[in-house]
C-alpha cells in the first residue's frame, strides 16, 4: 500500500480488492528503524473498513512487540516483524500467534537466512527485503535470488511449510526469477500502482 494515491486511498483499495491479489502488504514505518515514517494505526483502522483482502502488516519499526494488540485489532491476517528489532524474537512470534494472527519474521538485506536456523520451526513466513526498507521503487538487489534458494533449501529440508516472502524492486522480470529461486508470496508496489492497469499488472504477475 505504501506506493498507493493516499489521496485517494478508498480507490486504490477498492481496485486491490477487485484484483486477483491474495493480500494488501501495509508498511508501518517510523522514522527510527528504517530512515522513513509512512502511517500508522489510524491508517490502518481506516483501511480495515474498505479493504475485503487478507492484510499482512509489516511493521518496520523499533519495539514492535509493544504493538501486537493494536494489529490485532486491525484484524491483520500476519504480523511481520524484523529480527533486527527484536531482543527476544521467539517471546514476540509467539506473542502474535497468542493474538491470533500468523507471524512472519522479516530479514534485511544483510541479514543471513542461518540466523533463522532456530526460529523457523515457529514462524508461519519469512520476509527476505531485496531493497534497503524504507522506501519504494528501489533496484532489486540481485543477491536477494541467492538468498532465496538458499531460505528454500533450509525449510524443504525441514520438511516445513514456511512461506517465503519478498518485498522489494518486484516487477515481471524479478518476478519470475523470485519463483525459480522458491519464492512463494511477492510484494509488488511501484511496479503495480504506477502501472496504466493495476488490475491486468496484477493478472499478469499471478499468471507467472
Amino acid at each position: 500500500m505504501l506506493s498507493a494515491d493516499f489521496l485517494n486511498l478508498r480507490n486504490d483499495l477498492e481496485m486491490v480488492n477487485a484484483s486477483e491479489a491474495d493480500w494488501l502488504h501495509l508498511d508501518i514505518m517510523d522514522g527510527v528503524f528504517v530512515p522513513n515514517i509512512s502511517f500508522g494505526f489510524p491508517v490502518l483502522e481506516a483501511v480495515k473498513q474498505v479493504c475485503t483482502k487478507p492484510m499482512d502488516v509489516h511493521l518496520m519499526i523499533v519495539e514492535p512487540q509493544k504493538f501486537i494488540p493494536e494489529v490485532a485489532a486491525s484484524g491483520a491476517y500476519m504480523m511481520n516483524v524484523h529480527y533486527e528489532a527484536c531482543c527476544h524474537l521467539h517471546r514476540t512470534v509467539a506473542a502474535i500467534k497468542d493474538a491470533g494472527m500468523k507471524a512472519g519474521v522479516t530479514l534485511n538485506p544483510h541479514t543471513p537466512v542461518s540466523l533463522l536456523e532456530d526460529i523457523i520451526h515457529d514462524v508461519d513466513m519469512v520476509l527476505l527485503m531485496s531493497v534497503n526498507p524504507g522506501f519504494g521503487a528501489q533496484k532489486f538487489i540481485k543477491h536477494s535470488l541467492e538468498k532465496t534458494a538458499r531460505l528454500r533449501q533450509m525449510i524443504d529440508n525441514k520438511g516445513l511449510q514456511t512461506l517465503i516472502e519478498v518485498d522489494g524492486g518486484v516487477n515481471r522480470e524479478t518476478a519470475r526469477l523470485l519463483l525459480d529461486a522458491g519464492a512463494d508470496v511477492l510484494v509488488a508496489g511501484n511496479y503495480v500502482f504506477k502501472s496504466a492497469d493495476p488490475i491486468q499488472t496484477i493478472k499478469e504477475l499471478k499468471q507467472l
